[in-house]
């Protein structure tokens, strides 16, 4: 079957359950028209392939959820300028024309470049990582800054943050100049996703990548036992000391897989909680079927939002709740108020409401405070809903700035804010001064915690798609969406890595590394075990007894 010649749904996001949109089969990746529906309080997923037959998976462990989440949907206003050449079919067979095309609706919020595909661990639910014998994938220090500056020349809103990914992209010797580039290019948020084994083992790397510009590690954290967490769980302690000598903020990500570790969720918010001067949020991902992830196991280890948030409540003895969690999209109405005060397109966060859900919370005299415990949050975005539509109608921006600051303080609960933070004045500041010096403040003082559900070729959705503001840039000057990228890795990772990589052999010829390119990390435990910093990480839950 031509997949390029494939029949385009209306779009009809937002729209009440049952809904149509577009997906792929799992077997032959052929775009299909698809339906998601309520079903009997879950949201599924379902479409037949002529030579597969019928897919139906759970989209959402929740429909009341779900509705509630699609409530704060946003329609964003796109790429003035696309990368892929515009033609009559341009934007009508996602993913298959990706590039950015003229259909994406989202601007690169987070870029991602993968700097190699080479990694010192071998975890079984990974993405990719290079074996002995594959080609290696790592663009040069030049290839990446073209990449850097491609995101930046996007209209109306340039790329400002990036994140460097792998495979473990410290196992580069020149990372630290990579992310020179990236400062250099002008972004001013630069993140990198690592396992932490390298800054763990090598006194003053941490320093070091933050003096070169690094603003936040995305460190791999699945649990706090040796069940839930193999992979780092010794060498944590170690990488946080590294990290709190140099003032380095830690997000941890853990990949959450139903049997594995669903029961440590609690667990992981305390030990964040614990280590809050260093860890600034945590960024849990329900696992992802692709990549080296058995398709077997799908229904017995799938997790949607909806669950994982239910495990909270229930592990933090109901200190955070479901109603604490907000949608990602929400923070349009923040974007669209500051954008009709000022007349300029802002950074926005105008992804699909079903990506993502995070909330915010702080410490008050040993107690967690969730954010919305203290601020009504859907009071406040509908109020800068309001007053945007008032000013567009012809209000005055004088006049509707100052009803904001008459009203600002009774979205506020002042007895049960934390004493120390002014909420009043930063979001005043923030919101009509444009004054974002105190939000870096209000980020120390709280711990993030957010959701990213990655789809697969099983709940896969092509209104996400549409949405994605988490890109990857390739050295051929294309953008993909996160999820075309990885879900159908065959269209665009897999066939971009294997034309920019070099041979295994010529790879061997010219690294070097003391040890060799594809070396596998080997833990001492009994060495780990005795260290001070292991035993002062892992304790009693402290905040959720």
């Amino acid at each position: 079957m031509d997949k390029k010649k494939q029949s385009v749904v209306t779009d009809s996001y937002g729209a009440d359950l049952p809904y149509k949109t577009r997906s792929v089969c799992p077997e032959c990746k052929r775009t299909l028209d698809a339906q998601v529906y309520d079903n009997n309080g879950k949201v599924n997923i379902k479409r037949t392939c002529p030579e597969h037959g019928e897919f139906d998976e759970v989209y959402w462990d929740s429909a009341k959820e779900f509705n509630r989440a699609k409530g704060f949907a946003s329609n964003a206003r796109g790429l003035l300028n696309t990368n892929v050449g515009i033609t009559e079919n341009t934007g009508t067979n996602c993913p298959y024309d990706c590039g950015l095309c003229t259909n994406h609706h989202s601007h690169t919020a987070l870029a991602n470049i993968a700097v190699t595909n080479r990694c010192d661990l071998s975890c079984w639910y990974c993405f990719f990582y290079a074996k002995e014998g594959d080609p290696i994938y790592e663009p040069t220090v030049d290839q990446i800054r073209n990449m850097l500056k491609n995101m930046k020349h996007q209209q109306p809103v340039p790329c400002n943050a990036v994140q460097f990914t792998g495979g473990e992209p410290t196992l580069r010797e020149d990372m630290i100049d990579i992310i020179k580039v990236a400062r250099e290019e002008g972004y001013q948020h630069v993140q990198l996703n690592t396992t932490g084994m390298t800054i763990a083992f090598n006194e003053g790397y941490a320093q070091a990548l933050r003096n070169a510009g690094v603003s936040t590690l995305y460190v791999s954290f699945d649990g706090t036992t040796e069940k839930t967490n193999p992979k780092n769980l010794y060498e944590m302690p170690k990488t946080i000391e590294e990290c709190r000598r140099a003032g380095l903020g830690i997000v941890l990500v853990p990949t959450l897989i139903k049997g594995i570790n669903d029961g440590d969720l609690g667990n992981i918010i305390d030990f964040a909680l614990r280590n809050v001067d260093v860890i600034r949020g945590i960024d849990f991902q329900p696992v992802s079927f692709v990549g080296r992830m058995p398709k077997s196991q799908r229904e017995a280890q799938r997790i949607t939002i909806p669950s994982a948030i239910d495990l909270i409540e229930k592990q933090t003895n109901g200190v955070i709740k479901p109603k604490d969690f907000f949608t990602i999209p929400c923070v349009s109405s923040v974007t669209n108020f500051i954008e009709t005060i000022t007349n300029s397109p802002q950074y926005s966060l105008d992804n699909h409401f079903a990506c993502g859900a995070a909330t915010y919370i702080f410490i008050e005299e040993g107690k967690v405070v969730p954010l919305p415990d203290f601020i009504d949050v859907e009071g406040l975005f509908k109020f800068l809903n309001e007053r945007a539509e008032a000013i567009k109608l012809g209000k005055s921006k004088t006049i509707e700035s100052a009803k904001l600051l008459l009203k600002i303080k009774s979205f506020i609960n002042e007895e049960k804010k934390p004493k120390a933070l002014n909420l009043a004045k930063l979001l005043f500041n923030a919101l009509v001064k444009h004054d974002y010096s105190a939000l870096g403040e209000f980020h120390k003082s709280s711990l993030f915690i957010g959701m990213m559900h990655f789809m697969d070729p099983y709940n896969y959705d092509q209104q996400r798609v549409e949405r994605c503001d988490i890109h990857y840039a390739m050295p051929d000057g294309r953008v993909i969406p996160f999820c075309a990228f990885n879900v159908v890795p065959e269209l665009y990772r897999d066939k971009v890595q294997t034309q920019y990589s070099v041979s295994w052999d010529d790879f061997k010829k010219n690294y070097k590394g003391s040890d060799s390119p594809l070396a596998k990390y080997k833990r001492d435990t009994a060495k780990l075990k005795d260290d001070p910093a292991f035993k002062n990480a892992y304790g009693e839950n402290e905040f959720f007894k």
